[in-house]
């Protein structure tokens, strides 16, 4: 054989094996047999023959029998065959060791084992069991494989030195692989990937069951905290701290439920020792406590929402809608397997937050040196904090940084440093820990023993830097409260935004959003838009004017706290103020572009201001009603009077004092055809209002030449109504102002097609501009009536009855609206000229003659009376309301305080000069026509002047606005009735 001569070899084992047995010497019969297969396997090294490997097989089986054969018979001799037996069985099972035969060769080794406790020196049981242990790994059989590591380790240990210790320690690190229990340095490449596994945060911690299983099916308790406390003893005695500290930890952090209180600390403590043999800064793949699991992504004060700018339109904002810091839509697209996650931007220096949750489930105060947020994408500063876990407790801690660099950044976990030593926690551990304890794969899920709920799923979002942004903070002028309004108050509220950006503001809009838009008046957009481009630090005021809104039963609620009164009363509920929507840009391009994405815009931001406003019950509007009330009252101070304005066209202007400016009394019979929009209030507060209520006119000129009141002009406001705590007051508003200039024949044309549209449901275009506007013209109307409020220094609003004002005059509009055909007006002449308009107001009353001499021209004469016994001329004047010429015939007559005519019959006590009745007159379109006379007072005292006319030839306006179906009647139209005062004696 050493000459390199199998056949030869094999022929003098033969004539050796022959002799042996003759003589009886089965130790030397077989060695021989044992060299003669040697031979045959080296003369057919390359060959594999079926029929060979049987040849072998039954040699080495006669082998192994002769060896022990001959054990038994030297037994007396002392003379040990076992090892060579031993080396038989091992290199057979050397030579069949492949999974085909792994029966066979698993019952050789077996065989051998048994046979090492025939051995009697403790090297050759080593080397054994290294043999043994090698096989079994080389048939993939690794947990026996690594159950005789472990012989191999006692062995060492056994020796009392520091090499043998250092050999143990290794050969029991090998081990862990199999057991479970390795150190994640050696198991990087070993461990399966988050991809797969199938378990990562974007799919929310779901994991294929069978992957599961490979995780934990090898979760021998006993056993593994054996092997762990192996190595550390191994460790500790062979000088090697980092290995002690690594396999301390990840019996603390896997065992800690089957470890006693006593135990822990003890493990605490060889933790300690450990890491003061260590330098400082030492980092360790393996973490110890406390388990570390992500809780959420906070949105930080300064990270507000975030807005994709296209560039292609004005209105920039349009088009995204933004979901606070997060932008993602299940319809956007992307790559299919990242489709499910959502998306997360930061900014550039701006700081960031993440909530983690900490456990300690051990006996011990855990006190953390030092906790950040491990990002290895170079583009995020960390700051790290300092905690500490008493006994069995869980504490959610905010961990923050600011981003560094635009681009994409990672956060799989967090650097602890911890027991003296650095190390980094994965939350995919974690997750897949709690994973398996759901399912009760592993021992006990350390956040439920600590007392912590279960958290929602919370998966890691892809997060990206973006550059820098100008960041809008605001506050209210005068505190960031609640600003308190009643209901109709009007108040403007001053909002300031600061720039506390690095980066200008270039573009900015403001909109409105929530509850209750309509309650803002204005905002002063002009003054946003002057202050651009706000930079870094600059300050604007914006106001905004706000009119509280009225309380209904789904926006309110009572307050808890009662009034003075022992009332209940309603206020707003919270969130239903409206929200100020301010969408802010820097410049198109990034400063650091070259550093950035290309050519990519840098978005936007949006700033959500909350206008605070707790509305609280004011001033409530019961209801309105249209009213004909009759009752005493006093015209006005003078009639309009006459002046020329541009273009020759007659215009009226109103007299100064406004007290009863609109009120035309009859005295014998109340209100003569006067309509009263009656107003009902209700005070349920503790504070006392003062009500006004005014009518806005207009005064611009009309198409047709005739004199229109703007809202600048003519304000027609009555005295102040108080209405103290717990009461009510009713207002009335005379209607008669409100008629239009003109008596067209279109207001009559679109009434019919409204009751058309409404009669056959036929909507056109002619028919649906009709009913607008009609509407149009009521909606008009009801504008021009304010009833505005104040209460205390500064508080002032305004009730809002649009709804309730309509429905009392719909069914009367028209009648409010139209004038009369014909409107009558009387005025004083001297020597046939227009001098002063008789009237007697309120404030203008006679001062009778305090002597009581008759005749006496020295007595004061108040304006519009006039003298007993004189001719006192006089003129009356009819305007054409219509545009179509009107012939008439003209009454007047003159009745005194107890109504009767006293112009004719035998008791007359007025003569009269000129025509009274019968006066035929033609009144040009929307033109006045004047008759004049003289009248004689014979008797001191009030008298009334009334005017009437008969028309004659009537159109089919002016029948529609009598409402008359006769063609053939004549159209009465009778004027207002004017007081005269005579002064005198009788």
């Amino acid at each position: 054989m050493l000459a390199g001569s199998p056949i030869d070899a094999n022929a003098h084992y033969s004539t050796a094996i022959e002799l042996a047995r003759l003589t009886g010497d089965i130790f030397w019969h077989a060695g021989a047999m044992e060299g003669s297969v040697c031979a045959l396997l080296v003369d057919r090294m390359d060959h594999k023959d079926p029929l060979l490997e049987e040849e072998v097989k039954y040699r080495y089986y006669n082998v192994i029998q002769l060896y022990r054969r001959s054990y038994l018979q030297d037994n007396a001799q002392r003379v040990s065959t076992v090892s060579f037996e031993l080396e038989a069985t091992l290199k057979l099972a050397r030579y069949l060791c492949r999974r085909e035969l792994a029966k066979e060769v698993v019952d050789l080794l077996m065989s051998a084992a048994d046979g090492a406790k025939s051995l009697i020196d403790a090297s050759d049981r080593l080397i054994l069991y290294v043999e043994i242990a090698r096989l079994f790994g080389t048939l993939g059989y690794q947990r026996k494989a690594a159950f005789f590591s472990r012989q191999v380790a006692q062995l060492y240990l056994q020796q009392d030195n520091a090499c043998a210790a250092m050999s143990a320690m290794q050969v029991l690190t090998m081990t862990s692989n199999a057991y479970h229990v390795q150190s994640r340095r050696n198991c990087q490449k070993m461990c399966p990937s988050p991809q797969d596994l199938g378990a990562s945060h974007a799919d929310g911690g779901k994991m294929h069951p069978l992957s599961i299983v490979s995780l934990f099916e090898s979760q021998w308790s006993t056993i593994q905290m054996v092997v762990l406390r192996e190595i550390l003893m191994s460790s500790v005695r062979a000088g090697d701290p980092l290995a002690a500290w690594s396999a301390a930890a990840r019996l603390l952090r896997s065992f800690y439920p089957l470890i006693t209180p006593a135990g822990q600390s003890g493990l605490a403590s060889s933790l300690a020792n450990s890491a003061e043999r260590l330098p400082s800064g030492t980092r360790c793949a393996d973490p110890a406590l406390p388990f570390i699991r992500l809780h959420s992504f906070p949105l930080h004060p300064s990270q507000t929402d975030i807005i994709k700018r296209n560039p292609q339109k004005k209105e920039w904002w349009t088009g995204s809608a933004p979901s606070g810091p997060f932008i993602y839509t299940p319809f956007s697209k992307g790559a299919i397997s990242d489709c499910n996650k959502q998306e997360l931007t930061w900014i550039v220096g701006e700081p960031v937050q993440v909530l983690v949750e900490l456990a300690n489930p051990c006996s011990f105060d855990l006190m953390v040196e030092s906790i950040y947020l491990s990002v290895h994408s170079g583009n995020f500063d960390a700051f790290p904090v300092s905690v500490s876990l008493p006994p069995n407790t869980s504490k959610v801690i905010l961990l923050s940084g600011i981003p560094t660099k635009v681009g994409a950044v990672s956060i799989p976990g967090c650097i602890v440093h911890c027991f003296g030593v650095i190390t980094e926690h994965l939350f995919r551990d974690v997750d897949n820990l709690l994973l398996g304890a759901s399912q009760g794969l592993v021992l006990s899920d350390p956040f439920r023993c600590c007392g912590s709920t279960k958290p929602k799923n919370m998966s890691t979002p892809n997060i990206s830097v973006v550059p820098p942004l100008p960041l809008l903070v605001s506050h209210v002028v005068g505190g960031n409260g609640s600003t308190i309004l009643y209901e109709g108050e009007i108040r403007d509220i001053w909002t300031s935004l600061t720039n506390a950006g690095t980066v200008p503001i270039e573009q900015a809009h403001i909109a409105l959003s929530g509850k209750n838009q309509d309650s803002v008046i204005s905002i002063a957009h002009d003054v946003l838009l002057s202050s651009l481009p706000l930079k870094p630090g600059g300050e604007v005021t914006i106001p905004v004017t706000v009119k509280a809104w009225q309380l209904s039963l789904t926006d309110s609620e009572f307050d808890a706290s009662k009034s003075s009164s022992g009332s209940a009363r309603r206020i707003s509920k919270e969130g239903s103020s409206p929200l100020l929507v301010i969408y802010y840009a820097g410049p198109w391009t990034s400063p650091d572009e070259s550093n950035g994405s290309g050519n990519s815009v840098p978005p936007g931001r949006r700033l959500v201001v909350p206008l605070n406003v707790c509305v609280l019950q004011g001033l409530r509007f019961v209801r309105a009603r249209l009213l004909s009330m009759e009752f005493p009252a006093r015209v006005s101070e003078a009639l309009p009077k006459q002046i020329c304005g541009e273009n020759g066209i007659t215009e009226e202007l109103k007299s100064v004092n406004q007290n009863d400016s609109l009120v035309k009394i009859d005295p014998y019979r109340g209100s003569w055809g006067l309509r009263l929009l009656e107003l009902e209030l209700s005070n349920p507060t503790d504070v006392v209002f003062e009500v006004n209520v005014s009518m806005q006119l207009d005064s611009q000129q009309s198409e047709h030449g005739m004199a229109n009141f703007s809202n600048e002009d003519i304000d027609f406001g009555y005295r102040k109504t108080r209405i103290d705590r717990d009461y009510s007051a009713r207002v009335l508003i005379p209607m008669e102002h409100f008629k239009l200039p003109v008596l067209d024949a279109s207001f009559f044309s679109k009434d019919a097609q409204v009751n058309n549209i409404v009669g056959n449901k036929v909507f056109s275009t002619a028919e649906r501009n009709a009913k607008a506007e009609l509407n149009a013209s009521i909606n008009n109307l009801i504008s021009k009536i304010k009833v505005k409020w104040h209460s205390g220094r500064n508080s002032s609003g305004e009730l809002n009855i649009k709804d309730a004002t309509q429905a009392a005059l719909q069914a009367s509009i028209m009648d409010i609206l139209l004038p009369d055909p014909l409107t009558f007006g009387f005025r004083l002449g001297e020597n046939g000229t227009a001098s002063e308009n008789i009237v007697s107001p309120e404030v203008s009353s006679i001062s009778d003659n305090p002597t009581g001499q008759p005749g006496s021209r020295n007595v004061a004469l108040d304006k519009g009376s006039v003298l007993a016994h004189e001719m006192t001329h006089m003129e009356v004047i009819i305007r054409n309301n219509t545009k179509e010429r009107i012939k008439m015939s003209l009454n007047v007559s003159c009745r005194d305080v107890a109504g009767e005519n006293c112009i004719e019959g035998n008791k007359a006590t007025v003569l009269w000069a000129g025509t009274l009745s019968d006066i035929s007159l033609e009144a040009p379109p929307l033109q006045d026509v004047t008759h004049s006379f003289a009248l004689y007072f014979l008797v001191p005292g009030d008298y009334t002047l009334l005017a009437a006319a008969v028309i004659y030839d009537a159109t089919e306006v002016l029948r529609a606005r009598a409402k008359s179906d006769s063609s053939d009647e004549p159209i009465f139209c009778r004027g207002s009735p004017f007081r005269v005062h005579v002064v005198g004696t009788a």
